[in-house]
Order: C-alpha cells, then sequence, then structure tokens
C-alpha cells in the first residue's frame, strides 16, 4: 500500500508538470489560431482600401488630377488605420465619412480632416489655415488635422530651429527646406490660432498616395503587417519557451508533496507500531523530520528532472518521472551492495525488479492519462490499477513458479533414489566382477605351477580369448611352443 501510495504521488508530479507544459502549449497554438486571424482582417482591410480607391476614386477620375491624391490619402489612411488596429486583435477605430463636409474621417470618436497639400511650399499648413477660416470652431469642437507624415516631420524639424540656425540653411546642400520655409511655419505658429498638439502626422508620405503609387504603397502596407504579425508570434514563442520561474515553481511543489507524503507514510509506520502521537519520543521525531527532509530532496529533484527531461527531451512526464524513480532506486540498491548488505546477484537482481516497476508505473499512467484526460486525475487512476494489476499477476506468477519448483525438487528427488539404487547395484556387481577377477588372477599367477596353468586357462576365458586358441591340453602347449 505504500509502494502504491508513493508510486501516485510520484506519478501525480509527473502528470502536474506535464499539464503546465499542455497548458503553455495550448495558450500558443490558440494565439497562433487568433493572430492568423488578425492577419487576415488587417490584409482585407488594407486589400478593401485599394478595392474601394480602384472603383470609387480612380475610375471615376474624382478629384481630377490635382485633387485625386487627397481622396485616395484618405480612404489609404482609413484602410492602413484599421489594418494596424486589427493586427493586434482590436476592433476597427477609422471610419471615412465620404461627404465633401468638414470632416474626412472619425477615428475612435475623433473628427479628422486630411490635408495632403504641396502647393506653396507651407507643408500643408496653407491647406490647414483655409480650412480653419471656413470652420472656426473645428479645433474647439474637438477636430484635429492630419498631414503627409513627411510634412509633419519637416515641420517639427523647422520649429526646433533658432534663427540663427535657420538662417543658414540656404548654404546647406539637400537640406530640403529652405530659410523662407523656415518663416512660413515661424509665422503660422507664431500667430497663435492653431497648435501643434492639434496637428498630426498621416501614417503615409505626400508621394505615396499619388496615382500610380498607391498600390506599391499598400502592397509594402501588407508586407509591414506580415512582419508585425511575424513579430507577434515570436513574441508569442518566446513567451511560451519554458520558464526559470516555472521551473523552480515545478521544483518546489514536488518538493512539498513528496516531503508531505513522506511525513504521512513516516508517521503512519510509527503509529501502526502502536505508538500514540504524545508517546513519540525525540528519536521517532527525529527520525520522522530526517525521513521527511529525504523526500523533500528527493521531491525536489524530482520535479526539476520531470521539468527539464519533458521541456528539453523528447520525454513524457510519465516516463521520466519513472526515470527519477528507477534512478534512486537503483542509487539505494548500491549503497547497499557497497555497505555489503546485498550481494552482487541480489543488487543485479532488486535493480532489474526497480526498473520492471518504474517501467510498469510509467506505462499505466500514460495509458490512464490518454483514457482519462482529465490532469494528474486520469494519472493517478491509471497508475493504481496498473500497480494493482501487476502486484496481483505478480503474485500469482509467484506462487505459480513455487508450485513448479517444488515439482521440479520432488522430481530430483525421486530421480537421485532411482540413480542411487542402480548405483549400488552397479557397485555390487562390480564388487563381485572384481572379486571374481582377483581371484582368477591370483590363481594365475600362483606360484604353484599347475594352479598357475589352470589359473591361466581361466583367466584367458574370463578375457574372452577364442577356446581354439587357450593352451588347457598337453598337446596345445607342445605344438605351440615346439612348431
Amino acid at each position: 500500500m505504500e509502494k502504491l501510495i508513493k508510486s501516485n504521488q510520484e506519478q501525480a508530479v509527473a502528470s502536474w508538470v506535464n499539464y503546465l507544459n499542455q497548458l503553455r502549449i495550448d495558450t500558443l497554438l490558440s494565439s497562433f489560431a487568433i493572430q492568423d486571424e488578425n492577419l487576415r482582417n488587417a490584409i482585407t482591410c488594407v486589400d478593401e482600401a485599394i478595392r474601394k480607391i480602384d472603383l470609387e476614386i480612380v475610375s471615376t477620375n474624382r478629384g481630377g488630377q490635382k485633387g485625386m491624391h487627397g481622396f485616395i490619402a484618405e480612404i489609404a489612411e482609413v484602410g492602413v488605420g484599421n489594418a494596424r488596429e486589427r493586427i493586434f486583435g482590436k476592433d476597427a477605430i477609422y471610419q471615412w465619412v465620404n461627404d465633401n463636409g468638414p470632416v474626412d474621417m472619425v477615428r475612435g470618436g475623433i473628427d479628422i480632416q486630411q490635408k495632403f497639400v504641396a502647393a506653396g511650399g507651407r507643408f500643408s499648413l496653407g491647406a490647414v489655415t483655409e480650412h480653419l477660416q471656413k470652420y472656426p470652431d473645428y479645433v474647439k469642437n474637438g477636430g484635429r488635422y492630419q498631414i503627409p507624415r513627411d510634412h509633419f516631420e519637416t515641420i517639427q524639424r523647422l520649429r526646433s530651429m533658432s534663427p540663427e540656425e535657420a538662417g543658414r540653411l540656404l548654404s546647406r546642400s539637400g537640406e530640403g527646406a529652405t530659410f523662407k520655409d523656415w518663416q512660413r511655419v515661424d509665422n503660422f505658429f507664431s500667430e497663435g490660432s492653431l497648435g501643434i498638439e492639434s496637428i498630426e502626422p498621416s501614417k503615409l508620405e505626400y508621394h505615396e498616395v499619388q496615382k500610380g503609387l498607391y498600390e506599391s504603397t499598400l502592397e509594402a502596407q501588407k508586407d509591414s503587417l506580415r512582419s508585425t504579425d511575424q513579430s507577434l508570434r515570436d513574441k508569442a514563442y518566446q513567451g511560451s519557451r519554458p520558464k526559470l520561474q516555472e521551473g523552480a515553481k515545478a521544483t518546489a511543489v514536488a518538493a512539498v508533496i513528496e516531503g508531505g507524503t513522506t511525513f504521512v507514510l513516516t508517521v503512519t509506520a510509527k503509529r501502526r507500531e502502536g505508538k500514540r502521537f504524545k508517546e513519540f519520543s525525540e528519536d521517532d521525531w527525529s527520525e520522522i523530520l530526517g525521513q521527511t527532509g529525504i523526500g523533500v530532496t528527493r521531491g525536489g529533484v524530482r520535479g526539476l528532472s520531470i521539468y527539464s527531461l519533458t521541456n528539453f527531451t523528447a520525454t513524457s512526464a510519465a516516463v521520466a518521472s519513472s526515470i527519477v524513480t528507477a534512478t534512486f532506486g537503483i542509487a539505494e540498491q548500491a549503497h547497499k551492495f557497497r555497505n555489503g548488505e546485498i550481494g552482487e546477484f541480489e543488487f543485479i537482481e532488486n535493480a532489474e525488479l526497480v526498473c520492471l516497476e518504474a517501467a510498469v508505473s510509467a506505462l499505466s499512467s500514460f495509458i490512464g492519462q490518454a483514457l482519462i484526460p482529465v490532469p494528474v486525475l486520469g494519472a493517478v487512476i491509471g497508475n493504481t490499477v496498473g500497480a494493482v494489476m501487476y502486484r496481483a499477476v505478480s503474485s500469482s506468477l509467484s506462487k505459480k513458479e513455487a508450485e513448479l519448483i517444488s515439482r521440479y525438487l520432488a522430481d530430483q528427488h525421486e530421480l537421485d533414489r532411482e540413480l542411487a539404487a542402480k548405483y549400488n547395484d552397479l557397485i555390487e556387481k562390480l564388487d563381485e566382477s572384481m572379486s571374481s577377477y582377483l581371484t582368477v588372477l591370483e590363481r594365475a599367477f600362483s606360484p604353484d605351477l599347475q594352479v598357475a596353468l589352470l589359473g591361466s586357462v581361466e583367466l584367458a576365458r574370463e578375457l574372452g580369448v577364442p577356446t581354439e586358441e587357450i593352451l588347457d591340453t598337453k598337446d596345445k602347449a607342445l605344438s605351440y611352443f615346439l612348431d
């Protein structure tokens, strides 16, 4: 029973660690599935923008040569803006108004008027001024202006310059702006009618929304979305990898569980001896605490080993736990062998038995978890059933083996008796034969010539010499020696 409890506790820890691992994997796969949907939605936003620009702007020549890019910019901003939200799993927040009124689009309840104007060299600020004059309460009512990203960056750079720095712009090649540009920007903000906080950059630059270029611009945006998608997947994967904190948690929990189990089993063993708690001596408590400490250490090693084996090698939790259990068992047998408590044969036999029981535990837990896909419960039930069946079969086999051995020993004893009887008969016959042989041999070499002659004849007959060759008459002897 104690072995079964410890085995269940070991496999329960293994199943719990496996559950933690599976939870991380399931979370990763779920996030990948969600991200697949996010990417599709994001790409769809850009594709819809391309389709709308083709059908409603380019094919109808809306805005003409000078104004078409403004409408393209509005639709592209809505498509790209919504796509960048959708790639993160958020709802679309941009809505194209399309009524030629003071508002071009709405973003999360904020009115936005977009101005993509390069004429006049004022980086779209001239168009902003004209709109503000026409709708003086637009900003007061919470509206915002949006200009090309490259225009906004240039304005920011010019605003940061002192008059002395701006005066040297003409002498700089490739600056992209002149002192006159600086004066225009400075005058715009010096008037104080509109602050920079009421202006924001578009996600696109002025040249990117021109007819003939917007397709490549939006295709590049789709590539950017795919890059963002991959980054999100990489982040999710990194988040799903085994962590030091989780490994430490598995180690601590396994140590506590195995230590607690050892404490209960040790106290129970003391109680079975007939002692009550109040009768426990200092030595008893020292033994209990010592065994508990060993259990805590084993549990910690078990938890860390299982977590490492299941995450860094292709090993299931049940097998990993059994490997640890077998390692502990063999180490214990090796300690007994070194101390002379058991011999070499017993060490090998016990080590084999430890490995067999660990293998049975692993297989039973694996099958139980597969049949009962409930974390920990399936492994424990499977291990319990497997252990009981193994012990029942093992006990049955032991009885059968004992019967076979007993029967074999009885057969051997009967055979010994039969062989002993035959051996005694043969010895008696051999003694009789040797006695006769020695008697004949003694007569054959007797000093009495007549006795020796007759003894030689008898010896020859005993040895199987043919009758015609035996010199048993005077005539045969004379013939043999004289002829």
